[in-house]
């Protein structure tokens, strides 16, 4: 189902799971993902992009940035860390009500124009979306 985002009061979020981008090539990936940055959304991924996705999608935004229209993405992502503890379920394993331990990352990609960092670090990010 395709849906049409429309100027409304806030800031769309989609929390895209692994599985539904695992059937997708490389290149599909990222357009889905700029795709939806485009229309004003941020997207976070279940798991995080590989280096080389990470450097594609940063290459093709670079060829469409339009200063009226899309200025680009701002990525932040992180890693579980070492010093995790076992028995702690990541955000998007309660999310999901999953029990086991997820080993991905989690990736939030949104318009560099609404989207600014706050505070980052192992545990956090932290993030002010602004209104258009």
């Amino acid at each position: 189902m395709t849906e049409t985002t429309n100027k409304q009061d806030g800031v769309r979020v989609d929390l895209l799971r692994e599985s539904q981008l695992n059937d997708m090539g490389r290149t599909e990936k990222i357009r889905y993902i700029i795709d939806r940055v485009r229309e004003g959304r941020v997207v976070i991924l279940e798991h995080g992009l590989d280096p080389d996705e990470h450097a594609l999608l940063i290459e093709k935004t670079m060829t469409e940035i339009d200063h009226d229209d899309f200025t680009g993405v701002d990525v932040e992502s992180y890693p579980d860390t070492e010093n995790s503890r076992s028995d702690d379920r990541s955000l998007l394993d309660k999310l999901f009500n999953r029990n086991n331990k997820n080993d991905s990352d989690l990736t939030v990609i949104g318009p560099a124009s609404r989207m600014k960092t706050l505070h980052k670090d192992s545990d956090q990010i932290s993030t002010l979306l602004k209104e258009t």
